[in-house]
């Protein structure tokens, strides 16, 4: 069996490392530098870089930050925000990124993911789906535990989660590993920096009909929930911010706590 991997998330805004609450009410968490060198001697599996308003500011990717990031890191390093054609990607990649994530021009361009499987490979392409749950008139907004199909969606959310979309989530998962995306990272909007768990409905029903890696961001507050991630949600790796930021747990812990309760990790 593939070793589950542990991933921390920096996201950035204004060159430092941020970490809200549903994409709202940032607080600084630090220098990317610092903390991408941080991250690579804990023994992160993998590091995930996000411009989170590169989108929003029409602007790309601040990639002097990137080039600096990525001479600190030795483990691969996935960058994304503001990127939005496949000159953006050959950019990324050649300062130091390995991989790329792409959301809001894929939504709006979904070409985009076959170009830029077909050029670059689709070992480095990551279609980010950020989904926020729409429920049926008189459900619990908060509600994260299981919806019967015809009771919710999940609704795609781009430019940073700020413009909604009439997008379905699972249906666009789908085709974007159609369209040659090699991994999948799936943020529930409505659990990010909740630390109340992730999302689980939504993430096992996409690996459930995905072939290739799906990644669990949003809501981690405890090894429990990303145990709960790995096993009942069926993702490959996941996702962290807040609770590695802000040193309530070292990527180290989470792994022996997790190898303790039979996942495969890398030690």
């Amino acid at each position: 069996m593939l070793a589950k991997r542990i991933i921390p998330c920096l996201d950035v805004k204004d060159g430092r490392v941020v970490k809200g609450v549903q994409y709202v009410n940032f607080r600084d968490a630090g220098d990317p530098v610092e903390q991408a060198a941080w991250y690579n001697e804990q023994g992160a599996d993998e590091l995930v870089f996000l411009d989170i308003t590169a989108s929003i500011e029409h602007r790309g990717t601040m990639l002097d930050i990137v080039k600096r990031t990525a001479e600190q890191v030795f483990i691969p390093f996935t960058v994304g925000g503001g990127i939005r054609s496949v000159d953006d990607i050959r950019a990324t990649l050649n300062e130091g990124a390995d991989k790329v994530s792409i959301m809001t021009a894929a939504v709006g361009n979904p070409s985009l993911i076959s170009e830029a499987a077909e050029r670059f490979g689709s070992q480095c392409i990551v279609v980010a789906v950020d989904v926020k749950r729409v429920p049926r008139e008189g459900r619990d907004d908060s509600y994260l535990g299981p919806a019967p199909d015809e009771e919710i969606q999940w609704r795609v959310h781009t430019h940073g989660g700020t413009q909604p979309t009439e997008v379905d989530g699972l249906e666009y998962a789908k085709q974007a590993e159609e369209l040659g995306a090699g991994e999948l990272l799936v943020t529930s909007m409505d659990a990010d920096g909740t630390k109340a768990g992730y999302d689980l409905e939504v993430l096992r029903r996409i690996s459930e009909a995905s072939s290739i890696p799906v990644i669990a961001s949003g809501g981690a507050g405890n090894v429990d929930h990303m145990y709960e991630a790995l096993t009942a949600g069926k993702c490959d790796a996941v996702l962290a911010a807040s609770i590695f930021h802000f040193r309530e747990y070292t990527v180290r812990h989470v792994k022996e706590d997790l190898a303790a309760r039979g996942v495969p990790v890398r030690l």
